[in-house]
Protein backbone atom coordinates (compact mmCIF):
# COMPACT_ATOMS: atom_id res chain seq x y z
CA UNK A 1 0.00 0.00 0.00
CA UNK A 2 1.27 3.48 -0.78
CA UNK A 3 2.00 5.82 2.10
CA UNK A 4 -1.53 7.03 2.57
CA UNK A 5 -0.73 9.82 5.01
CA UNK A 6 1.89 11.36 2.75
CA UNK A 7 -0.34 10.99 -0.30
CA UNK A 8 -3.22 12.85 1.37
CA UNK A 9 -0.89 15.54 2.72
CA UNK A 10 0.48 16.15 -0.77
CA UNK A 11 -3.02 16.33 -2.25
CA UNK A 12 -4.04 18.88 0.38
CA UNK A 13 -0.92 20.95 -0.35
CA UNK A 14 -1.62 20.91 -4.10
CA UNK A 15 -5.20 21.98 -3.40
CA UNK A 16 -3.89 25.01 -1.49
CA UNK A 17 -5.23 23.81 1.85
CA UNK A 18 -3.60 25.38 4.91
CA UNK A 19 -3.04 22.74 7.63
CA UNK A 20 -4.69 22.91 11.06
CA UNK A 21 -7.57 25.11 9.97
CA UNK A 22 -11.32 24.52 9.85
CA UNK A 23 -11.01 24.50 6.06
CA UNK A 24 -8.36 21.79 6.31
CA UNK A 25 -10.46 19.61 8.61
CA UNK A 26 -13.43 19.96 6.25
CA UNK A 27 -11.23 19.06 3.29
CA UNK A 28 -9.86 15.89 4.89
CA UNK A 29 -13.32 14.89 6.12
CA UNK A 30 -14.68 15.15 2.58
CA UNK A 31 -11.64 13.52 0.99
CA UNK A 32 -11.86 10.33 3.00
CA UNK A 33 -15.67 10.13 3.14
CA UNK A 34 -15.82 7.61 0.29
CA UNK A 35 -12.79 5.56 1.30
CA UNK A 36 -13.92 2.11 2.35
CA UNK A 37 -10.95 -0.26 2.17
CA UNK A 38 -8.13 0.64 4.55
CA UNK A 39 -5.47 -1.97 5.21
CA UNK A 40 -4.89 -1.32 8.90
CA UNK A 41 -1.85 -3.59 9.20
CA UNK A 42 -0.19 -1.87 6.23
CA UNK A 43 -1.09 1.54 7.67
CA UNK A 44 0.75 0.65 10.89
CA UNK A 45 3.88 -0.06 8.84
CA UNK A 46 3.95 3.33 7.11
CA UNK A 47 6.98 5.55 7.61
CA UNK A 48 5.09 8.38 9.29
CA UNK A 49 3.97 6.14 12.17
CA UNK A 50 6.42 5.38 14.99
CA UNK A 51 5.83 1.96 16.51
CA UNK A 52 6.22 1.85 20.28
CA UNK A 53 5.90 -0.85 22.91
CA UNK A 54 2.49 -0.71 24.63
CA UNK A 55 3.81 0.68 27.92
CA UNK A 56 2.35 3.62 29.77
CA UNK A 57 4.70 6.53 30.61
CA UNK A 58 3.88 10.14 31.51
CA UNK A 59 5.54 11.38 28.31
CA UNK A 60 2.82 9.66 26.27
CA UNK A 61 -0.03 11.70 27.79
CA UNK A 62 -1.59 13.93 25.15
CA UNK A 63 -0.25 11.96 22.20
CA UNK A 64 -2.34 10.27 19.51
CA UNK A 65 -2.07 6.52 18.93
CA UNK A 66 -3.66 3.75 16.89
CA UNK A 67 -3.46 0.08 17.82
CA UNK A 68 -5.21 -3.27 17.63
CA UNK A 69 -7.27 -4.14 20.69
CA UNK A 70 -9.21 -7.14 22.00
CA UNK A 71 -11.36 -6.02 24.99
CA UNK A 72 -11.43 -8.22 28.07
CA UNK A 73 -15.17 -7.61 28.53
CA UNK A 74 -16.13 -7.82 24.85
CA UNK A 75 -18.93 -10.33 25.57
CA UNK A 76 -20.63 -7.77 27.80
CA UNK A 77 -20.16 -4.73 25.56
CA UNK A 78 -22.93 -3.64 23.17
CA UNK A 79 -20.17 -2.92 20.61
CA UNK A 80 -16.48 -2.10 20.46
CA UNK A 81 -13.71 -0.90 18.17
CA UNK A 82 -10.89 -3.36 17.44
CA UNK A 83 -8.65 -0.62 15.99
CA UNK A 84 -8.93 2.43 18.27
CA UNK A 85 -7.56 5.87 17.42
CA UNK A 86 -6.97 7.49 20.79
CA UNK A 87 -5.55 10.51 22.51
CA UNK A 88 -3.96 9.15 25.68
CA UNK A 89 -5.25 10.99 28.76
CA UNK A 90 -3.65 9.24 31.71
CA UNK A 91 -3.06 6.06 33.73
CA UNK A 92 -5.83 3.67 34.69
CA UNK A 93 -5.89 0.37 36.61
CA UNK A 94 -4.07 -2.14 34.40
CA UNK A 95 -3.64 0.32 31.56
CA UNK A 96 -4.68 3.81 30.53
CA UNK A 97 -7.57 6.15 29.74
CA UNK A 98 -7.92 7.38 26.19
CA UNK A 99 -10.29 9.29 23.95
CA UNK A 100 -11.21 7.05 21.03
CA UNK A 101 -12.18 9.55 18.33
CA UNK A 102 -13.80 6.80 16.25
CA UNK A 103 -16.87 6.96 18.51
CA UNK A 104 -17.75 10.39 17.13
CA UNK A 105 -19.48 11.08 13.80
CA UNK A 106 -17.02 12.92 11.50
CA UNK A 107 -18.61 16.33 12.03
CA UNK A 108 -18.24 15.96 15.82
CA UNK A 109 -14.64 14.76 15.35
CA UNK A 110 -13.92 17.97 13.46
CA UNK A 111 -15.38 20.06 16.30
CA UNK A 112 -13.51 18.05 18.92
CA UNK A 113 -10.19 18.34 17.07
CA UNK A 114 -10.79 22.05 16.54
CA UNK A 115 -11.24 22.53 20.30
CA UNK A 116 -8.25 20.34 21.15
CA UNK A 117 -5.98 22.41 18.89
CA UNK A 118 -6.41 25.25 21.41
CA UNK A 119 -4.78 23.21 24.19
CA UNK A 120 -1.51 21.97 22.69
CA UNK A 121 1.81 22.32 24.53
CA UNK A 122 3.38 24.24 21.62
CA UNK A 123 2.61 25.53 18.13
CA UNK A 124 5.46 23.70 16.36
CA UNK A 125 3.07 20.92 15.26
CA UNK A 126 5.87 18.39 15.03
CA UNK A 127 6.85 15.26 16.98
CA UNK A 128 7.17 17.35 20.19
CA UNK A 129 3.59 18.64 20.06
CA UNK A 130 0.99 17.09 22.37
CA UNK A 131 -2.44 17.96 23.69
CA UNK A 132 -2.41 19.37 27.25
CA UNK A 133 -5.28 17.16 28.29
CA UNK A 134 -6.73 16.05 31.62
CA UNK A 135 -10.14 14.73 32.59
CA UNK A 136 -10.85 17.90 34.59
CA UNK A 137 -10.19 20.06 31.53
CA UNK A 138 -12.40 17.89 29.33
CA UNK A 139 -15.23 17.95 31.83
CA UNK A 140 -15.02 21.71 32.40
CA UNK A 141 -14.87 23.12 28.86
CA UNK A 142 -18.17 23.11 26.97
CA UNK A 143 -16.49 23.02 23.57
CA UNK A 144 -14.86 19.71 24.61
CA UNK A 145 -18.17 18.08 25.59
CA UNK A 146 -17.80 15.71 22.63
CA UNK A 147 -15.33 13.69 24.70
CA UNK A 148 -18.04 11.81 26.62
CA UNK A 149 -18.68 8.92 24.18
CA UNK A 150 -14.93 8.69 23.48
CA UNK A 151 -13.77 8.17 27.08
CA UNK A 152 -12.47 4.58 27.34
CA UNK A 153 -10.40 2.45 29.70
CA UNK A 154 -7.88 0.25 27.87
CA UNK A 155 -5.95 -2.65 29.42
CA UNK A 156 -2.32 -3.01 28.33
CA UNK A 157 -2.58 -6.82 28.34
CA UNK A 158 -5.27 -6.57 25.66
CA UNK A 159 -3.34 -4.32 23.26
CA UNK A 160 -2.32 -6.54 20.34
CA UNK A 161 1.12 -5.65 19.02
CA UNK A 162 2.62 -2.19 19.22
CA UNK A 163 1.21 1.32 19.40
CA UNK A 164 1.38 3.36 16.22
CA UNK A 165 2.09 6.95 17.29
CA UNK A 166 0.57 9.64 15.11
CA UNK A 167 2.45 12.92 15.35
CA UNK A 168 0.89 16.37 14.96
CA UNK A 169 1.42 16.77 11.17
CA UNK A 170 -0.82 13.73 10.61
CA UNK A 171 -3.50 14.35 13.27
CA UNK A 172 -6.08 15.64 10.81
CA UNK A 173 -5.58 12.75 8.39
CA UNK A 174 -5.73 10.06 11.08
CA UNK A 175 -8.79 11.63 12.69
CA UNK A 176 -10.93 11.26 9.57
CA UNK A 177 -9.61 8.03 8.04
CA UNK A 178 -12.30 5.32 8.21
CA UNK A 179 -10.12 2.89 10.16
CA UNK A 180 -12.57 1.97 12.94
CA UNK A 181 -13.21 -1.78 13.11
CA UNK A 182 -16.60 -2.11 14.77
CA UNK A 183 -17.78 -5.36 16.26
CA UNK A 184 -21.40 -6.23 17.26
CA UNK A 185 -22.85 -3.03 15.70
CA UNK A 186 -22.54 -0.75 12.69
CA UNK A 187 -21.09 2.75 12.77
CA UNK A 188 -24.64 4.10 12.41
CA UNK A 189 -25.59 2.62 15.77
CA UNK A 190 -22.40 3.92 17.40
CA UNK A 191 -22.90 7.43 16.03
CA UNK A 192 -26.57 7.47 17.07
CA UNK A 193 -25.66 6.61 20.66
CA UNK A 194 -22.82 9.15 20.69
CA UNK A 195 -25.10 11.94 19.46
CA UNK A 196 -27.49 11.21 22.32
CA UNK A 197 -24.66 11.64 24.82
CA UNK A 198 -23.50 15.05 23.60
CA UNK A 199 -26.65 16.80 22.32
Amino acid sequence: MSNLFQKLSQEAFRAGINPRTKESRAWFMGKVANMRSINRSALMREDVISLEQPRYTRDLIGRMFMFFYDPKTKDDLPYYDKFPLIILVGPAPGGFYGLNLHYLPPIFRAKMLDALMDITNNKAYDETTKFRIRYEVLNRMRKLRYFKPCWKHYLLDHVKGRFGRVDAPEWEIATFLPTAQWKKATFNTVYRDSRRMVL
